[in-house]
């Protein structure tokens, strides 16, 4: 398979007529300024797609229902007793089909491959499924449906907060102990074994608040490499109860205690001291920032300036995935520094374009972060692609160095013609090959789903 660009972003500069050959889901060649053959794609202007880093799937389906305000102040801790009542009502099969309609829309928006936080395991009220990996399974057979590249990030849920409380209602669908857990991990690695040969699984202790301590060193004892990802620091309640129960505050006890390193993705990490922002750029790990998703719940502002002159590595996620959409989520992670500080071009060090700082760090930190080699359009590279409309209104002015400003400050959804998921060419003249099939399959779902609630 050959694509033929007459733009295209190669590192920090931009190639005209630009041929891509394609084998076993791999850049294996780079041809500039040459003109298109016959059985080339040809597409405007082509990018590295970037990989979504952080996405709750089945959360799709409650888009929309928590909107209303209720007696009291509405926060992330009344969402989350809603998410717990939809969670009694969800099937297998409910579970399959959302994160099918997930995943396509995530194509659509521009996104190669997704890291599936996943943390629903078993039946209401708790008792496992006959096989242990049921719901996993219907995550791996949505991927391969979509051919979204997957990183699979099976949760280890052990108790109901810091204090090492015991499970109770929507929590027992999530809870195993380790030892249940390692069985899990192994089904889940069985089922990747019979995937598409970019498909990882990695581990993902949910948090400190959900994890006991013991149980966490001993995971990342027994599970020597492959990614780590943790939600940690995303409410000044959680870094209050953590800090009172474990004596630090929670990214300041991560960092002491464990062996963070570029195989760690630290999850939201909103409130952060300076030095604890500094000490995790300087560890390699990668901040897994939501900013739609954490501007929904009202977690707060990233600290970016900070993080950024040290030279932090990060990526962004759809999290809740209440809105799907990539521009979106890179302007949301900006404008939320500017309306903060009060300034403008925040999140580039040093000049340049903010556009190309922030879509360049997403692609190269979101695929360090799903341990997936890609981010880039070079040789050897997974074909992770997309394909963007460079004749829209919203883009037909600007110079190529503009491009990616444009797109991230100006640019609506629905600018993407083309995608390929390591070589898949899963979106085509801006259409999910499989959307005739999935969307009515997630109409009905949806409709059984509703008639339980």
């Amino acid at each position: 398979m050959t694509i033929h660009a007459k733009t295209a972003l190669l590192g920090s500069d931009w190639a005209s007529n630009l041929r891509v050959e394609i084998t076993e889901g791999r850049i294996a060649g780079l041809q500039a300024n040459v003109p298109p053959a016959p059985s080339d794609t040809c597409v405007d202007l082509l990018l590295p797609a970037l990989s979504n880093l952080h996405s709750h799937s089945f959360q799709r389906a409650m888009a929309g229902m928590t909107e209303t305000r209720t007696a009291g102040r509405e926060s992330f801790w009344s969402w989350r007793q809603l998410m717990y009542r939809f969670l009694d009502n969800l099937t297998p099969a409910h579970i399959e089909a959302i994160a099918a309609l997930t995943f396509l829309e995530m194509q659509e928006a521009g996104y190669a491959a997704v890291g599936e936080f996943h943390y629903v395991h078993h039946q209401p009220g708790g008792a496992p499924y006959a096989e242990l990996s049921e719901l996993s399974q219907r995550v791996f057979a949505a991927a391969q449906q979509t051919g979204i590249g997957l990183t699979h990030l099976p949760v280890l849920y052990t108790c109901g907060g810091v204090r090492q409380e015991a499970l109770t209602g929507g929590q027992l669908r999530f809870g195993n102990n380790l030892d249940r857990y390692l069985d899990l991990l192994d089904a889940t690695r069985s089922l990747a074994r019979q995937a598409p040969a970019d498909t990882i699984v990695g581990i993902a202790p949910h948090s400190l608040r959900a994890t006991r301590p013991g149980d966490l060193r001993a995971l990342i004892d027994n599970v020597p490499d492959g990614p780590v990802h943790i939600h940690i620091a995303e409410q000044v309640k959680e870094v209050q109860d953590v800090q009172a129960a474990l004596g630090c505050r929670p990214v300041e006890w991560l960092l002491n205690t464990l062996p963070v390193d570029d195989r760690w993705c630290l999850v939201h990490a909103t409130h952060m001291t300076p030095g604890e922002t500094r000490a995790l750029a300087r560890s390699g790990a990668v901040a897994g920032l939501c900013p739609i998703t954490e501007a929904n719940l009202g977690d707060g502002i990233f600290e970016g300036p900070t993080y950024v002159a040290a030279n932090g590595r990060f990526g962004v996620g759809s999290d809740s995935n209440i809105r799907i959409s990539l521009p979106e989520e890179l302007r949301t992670l900006e404008y939320s520094q500017r309306l903060r500080d009060r300034a403008r071009a925040v999140l580039v060090r040093g000049e340049g374009s903010v556009g190309h700082a922030l879509y360049t760090g997403a692609a190269q930190g979101g695929a360090q972060a799903l341990g997936r080699d890609a981010g880039g359009i070079a040789p050897g590279k997974l074909a992770d692609l997309v394909a963007i409309d460079r004749a829209h209104p919203t883009l037909c002015a600007l110079r190529d160095h503009q491009l990616l400003d444009g797109l991230c400050f100006a640019a609506p959804d629905g600018l993407v013609t083309d995608l390929w998921s390591a070589g898949r060419h899963t979106v085509r003249a801006g259409r999910h090959v499989a959307r005739d099939t999935i969307i009515p399959a997630y109409r009905r779902a949806i409709a059984d789903l509703l008639s339980r609630v």
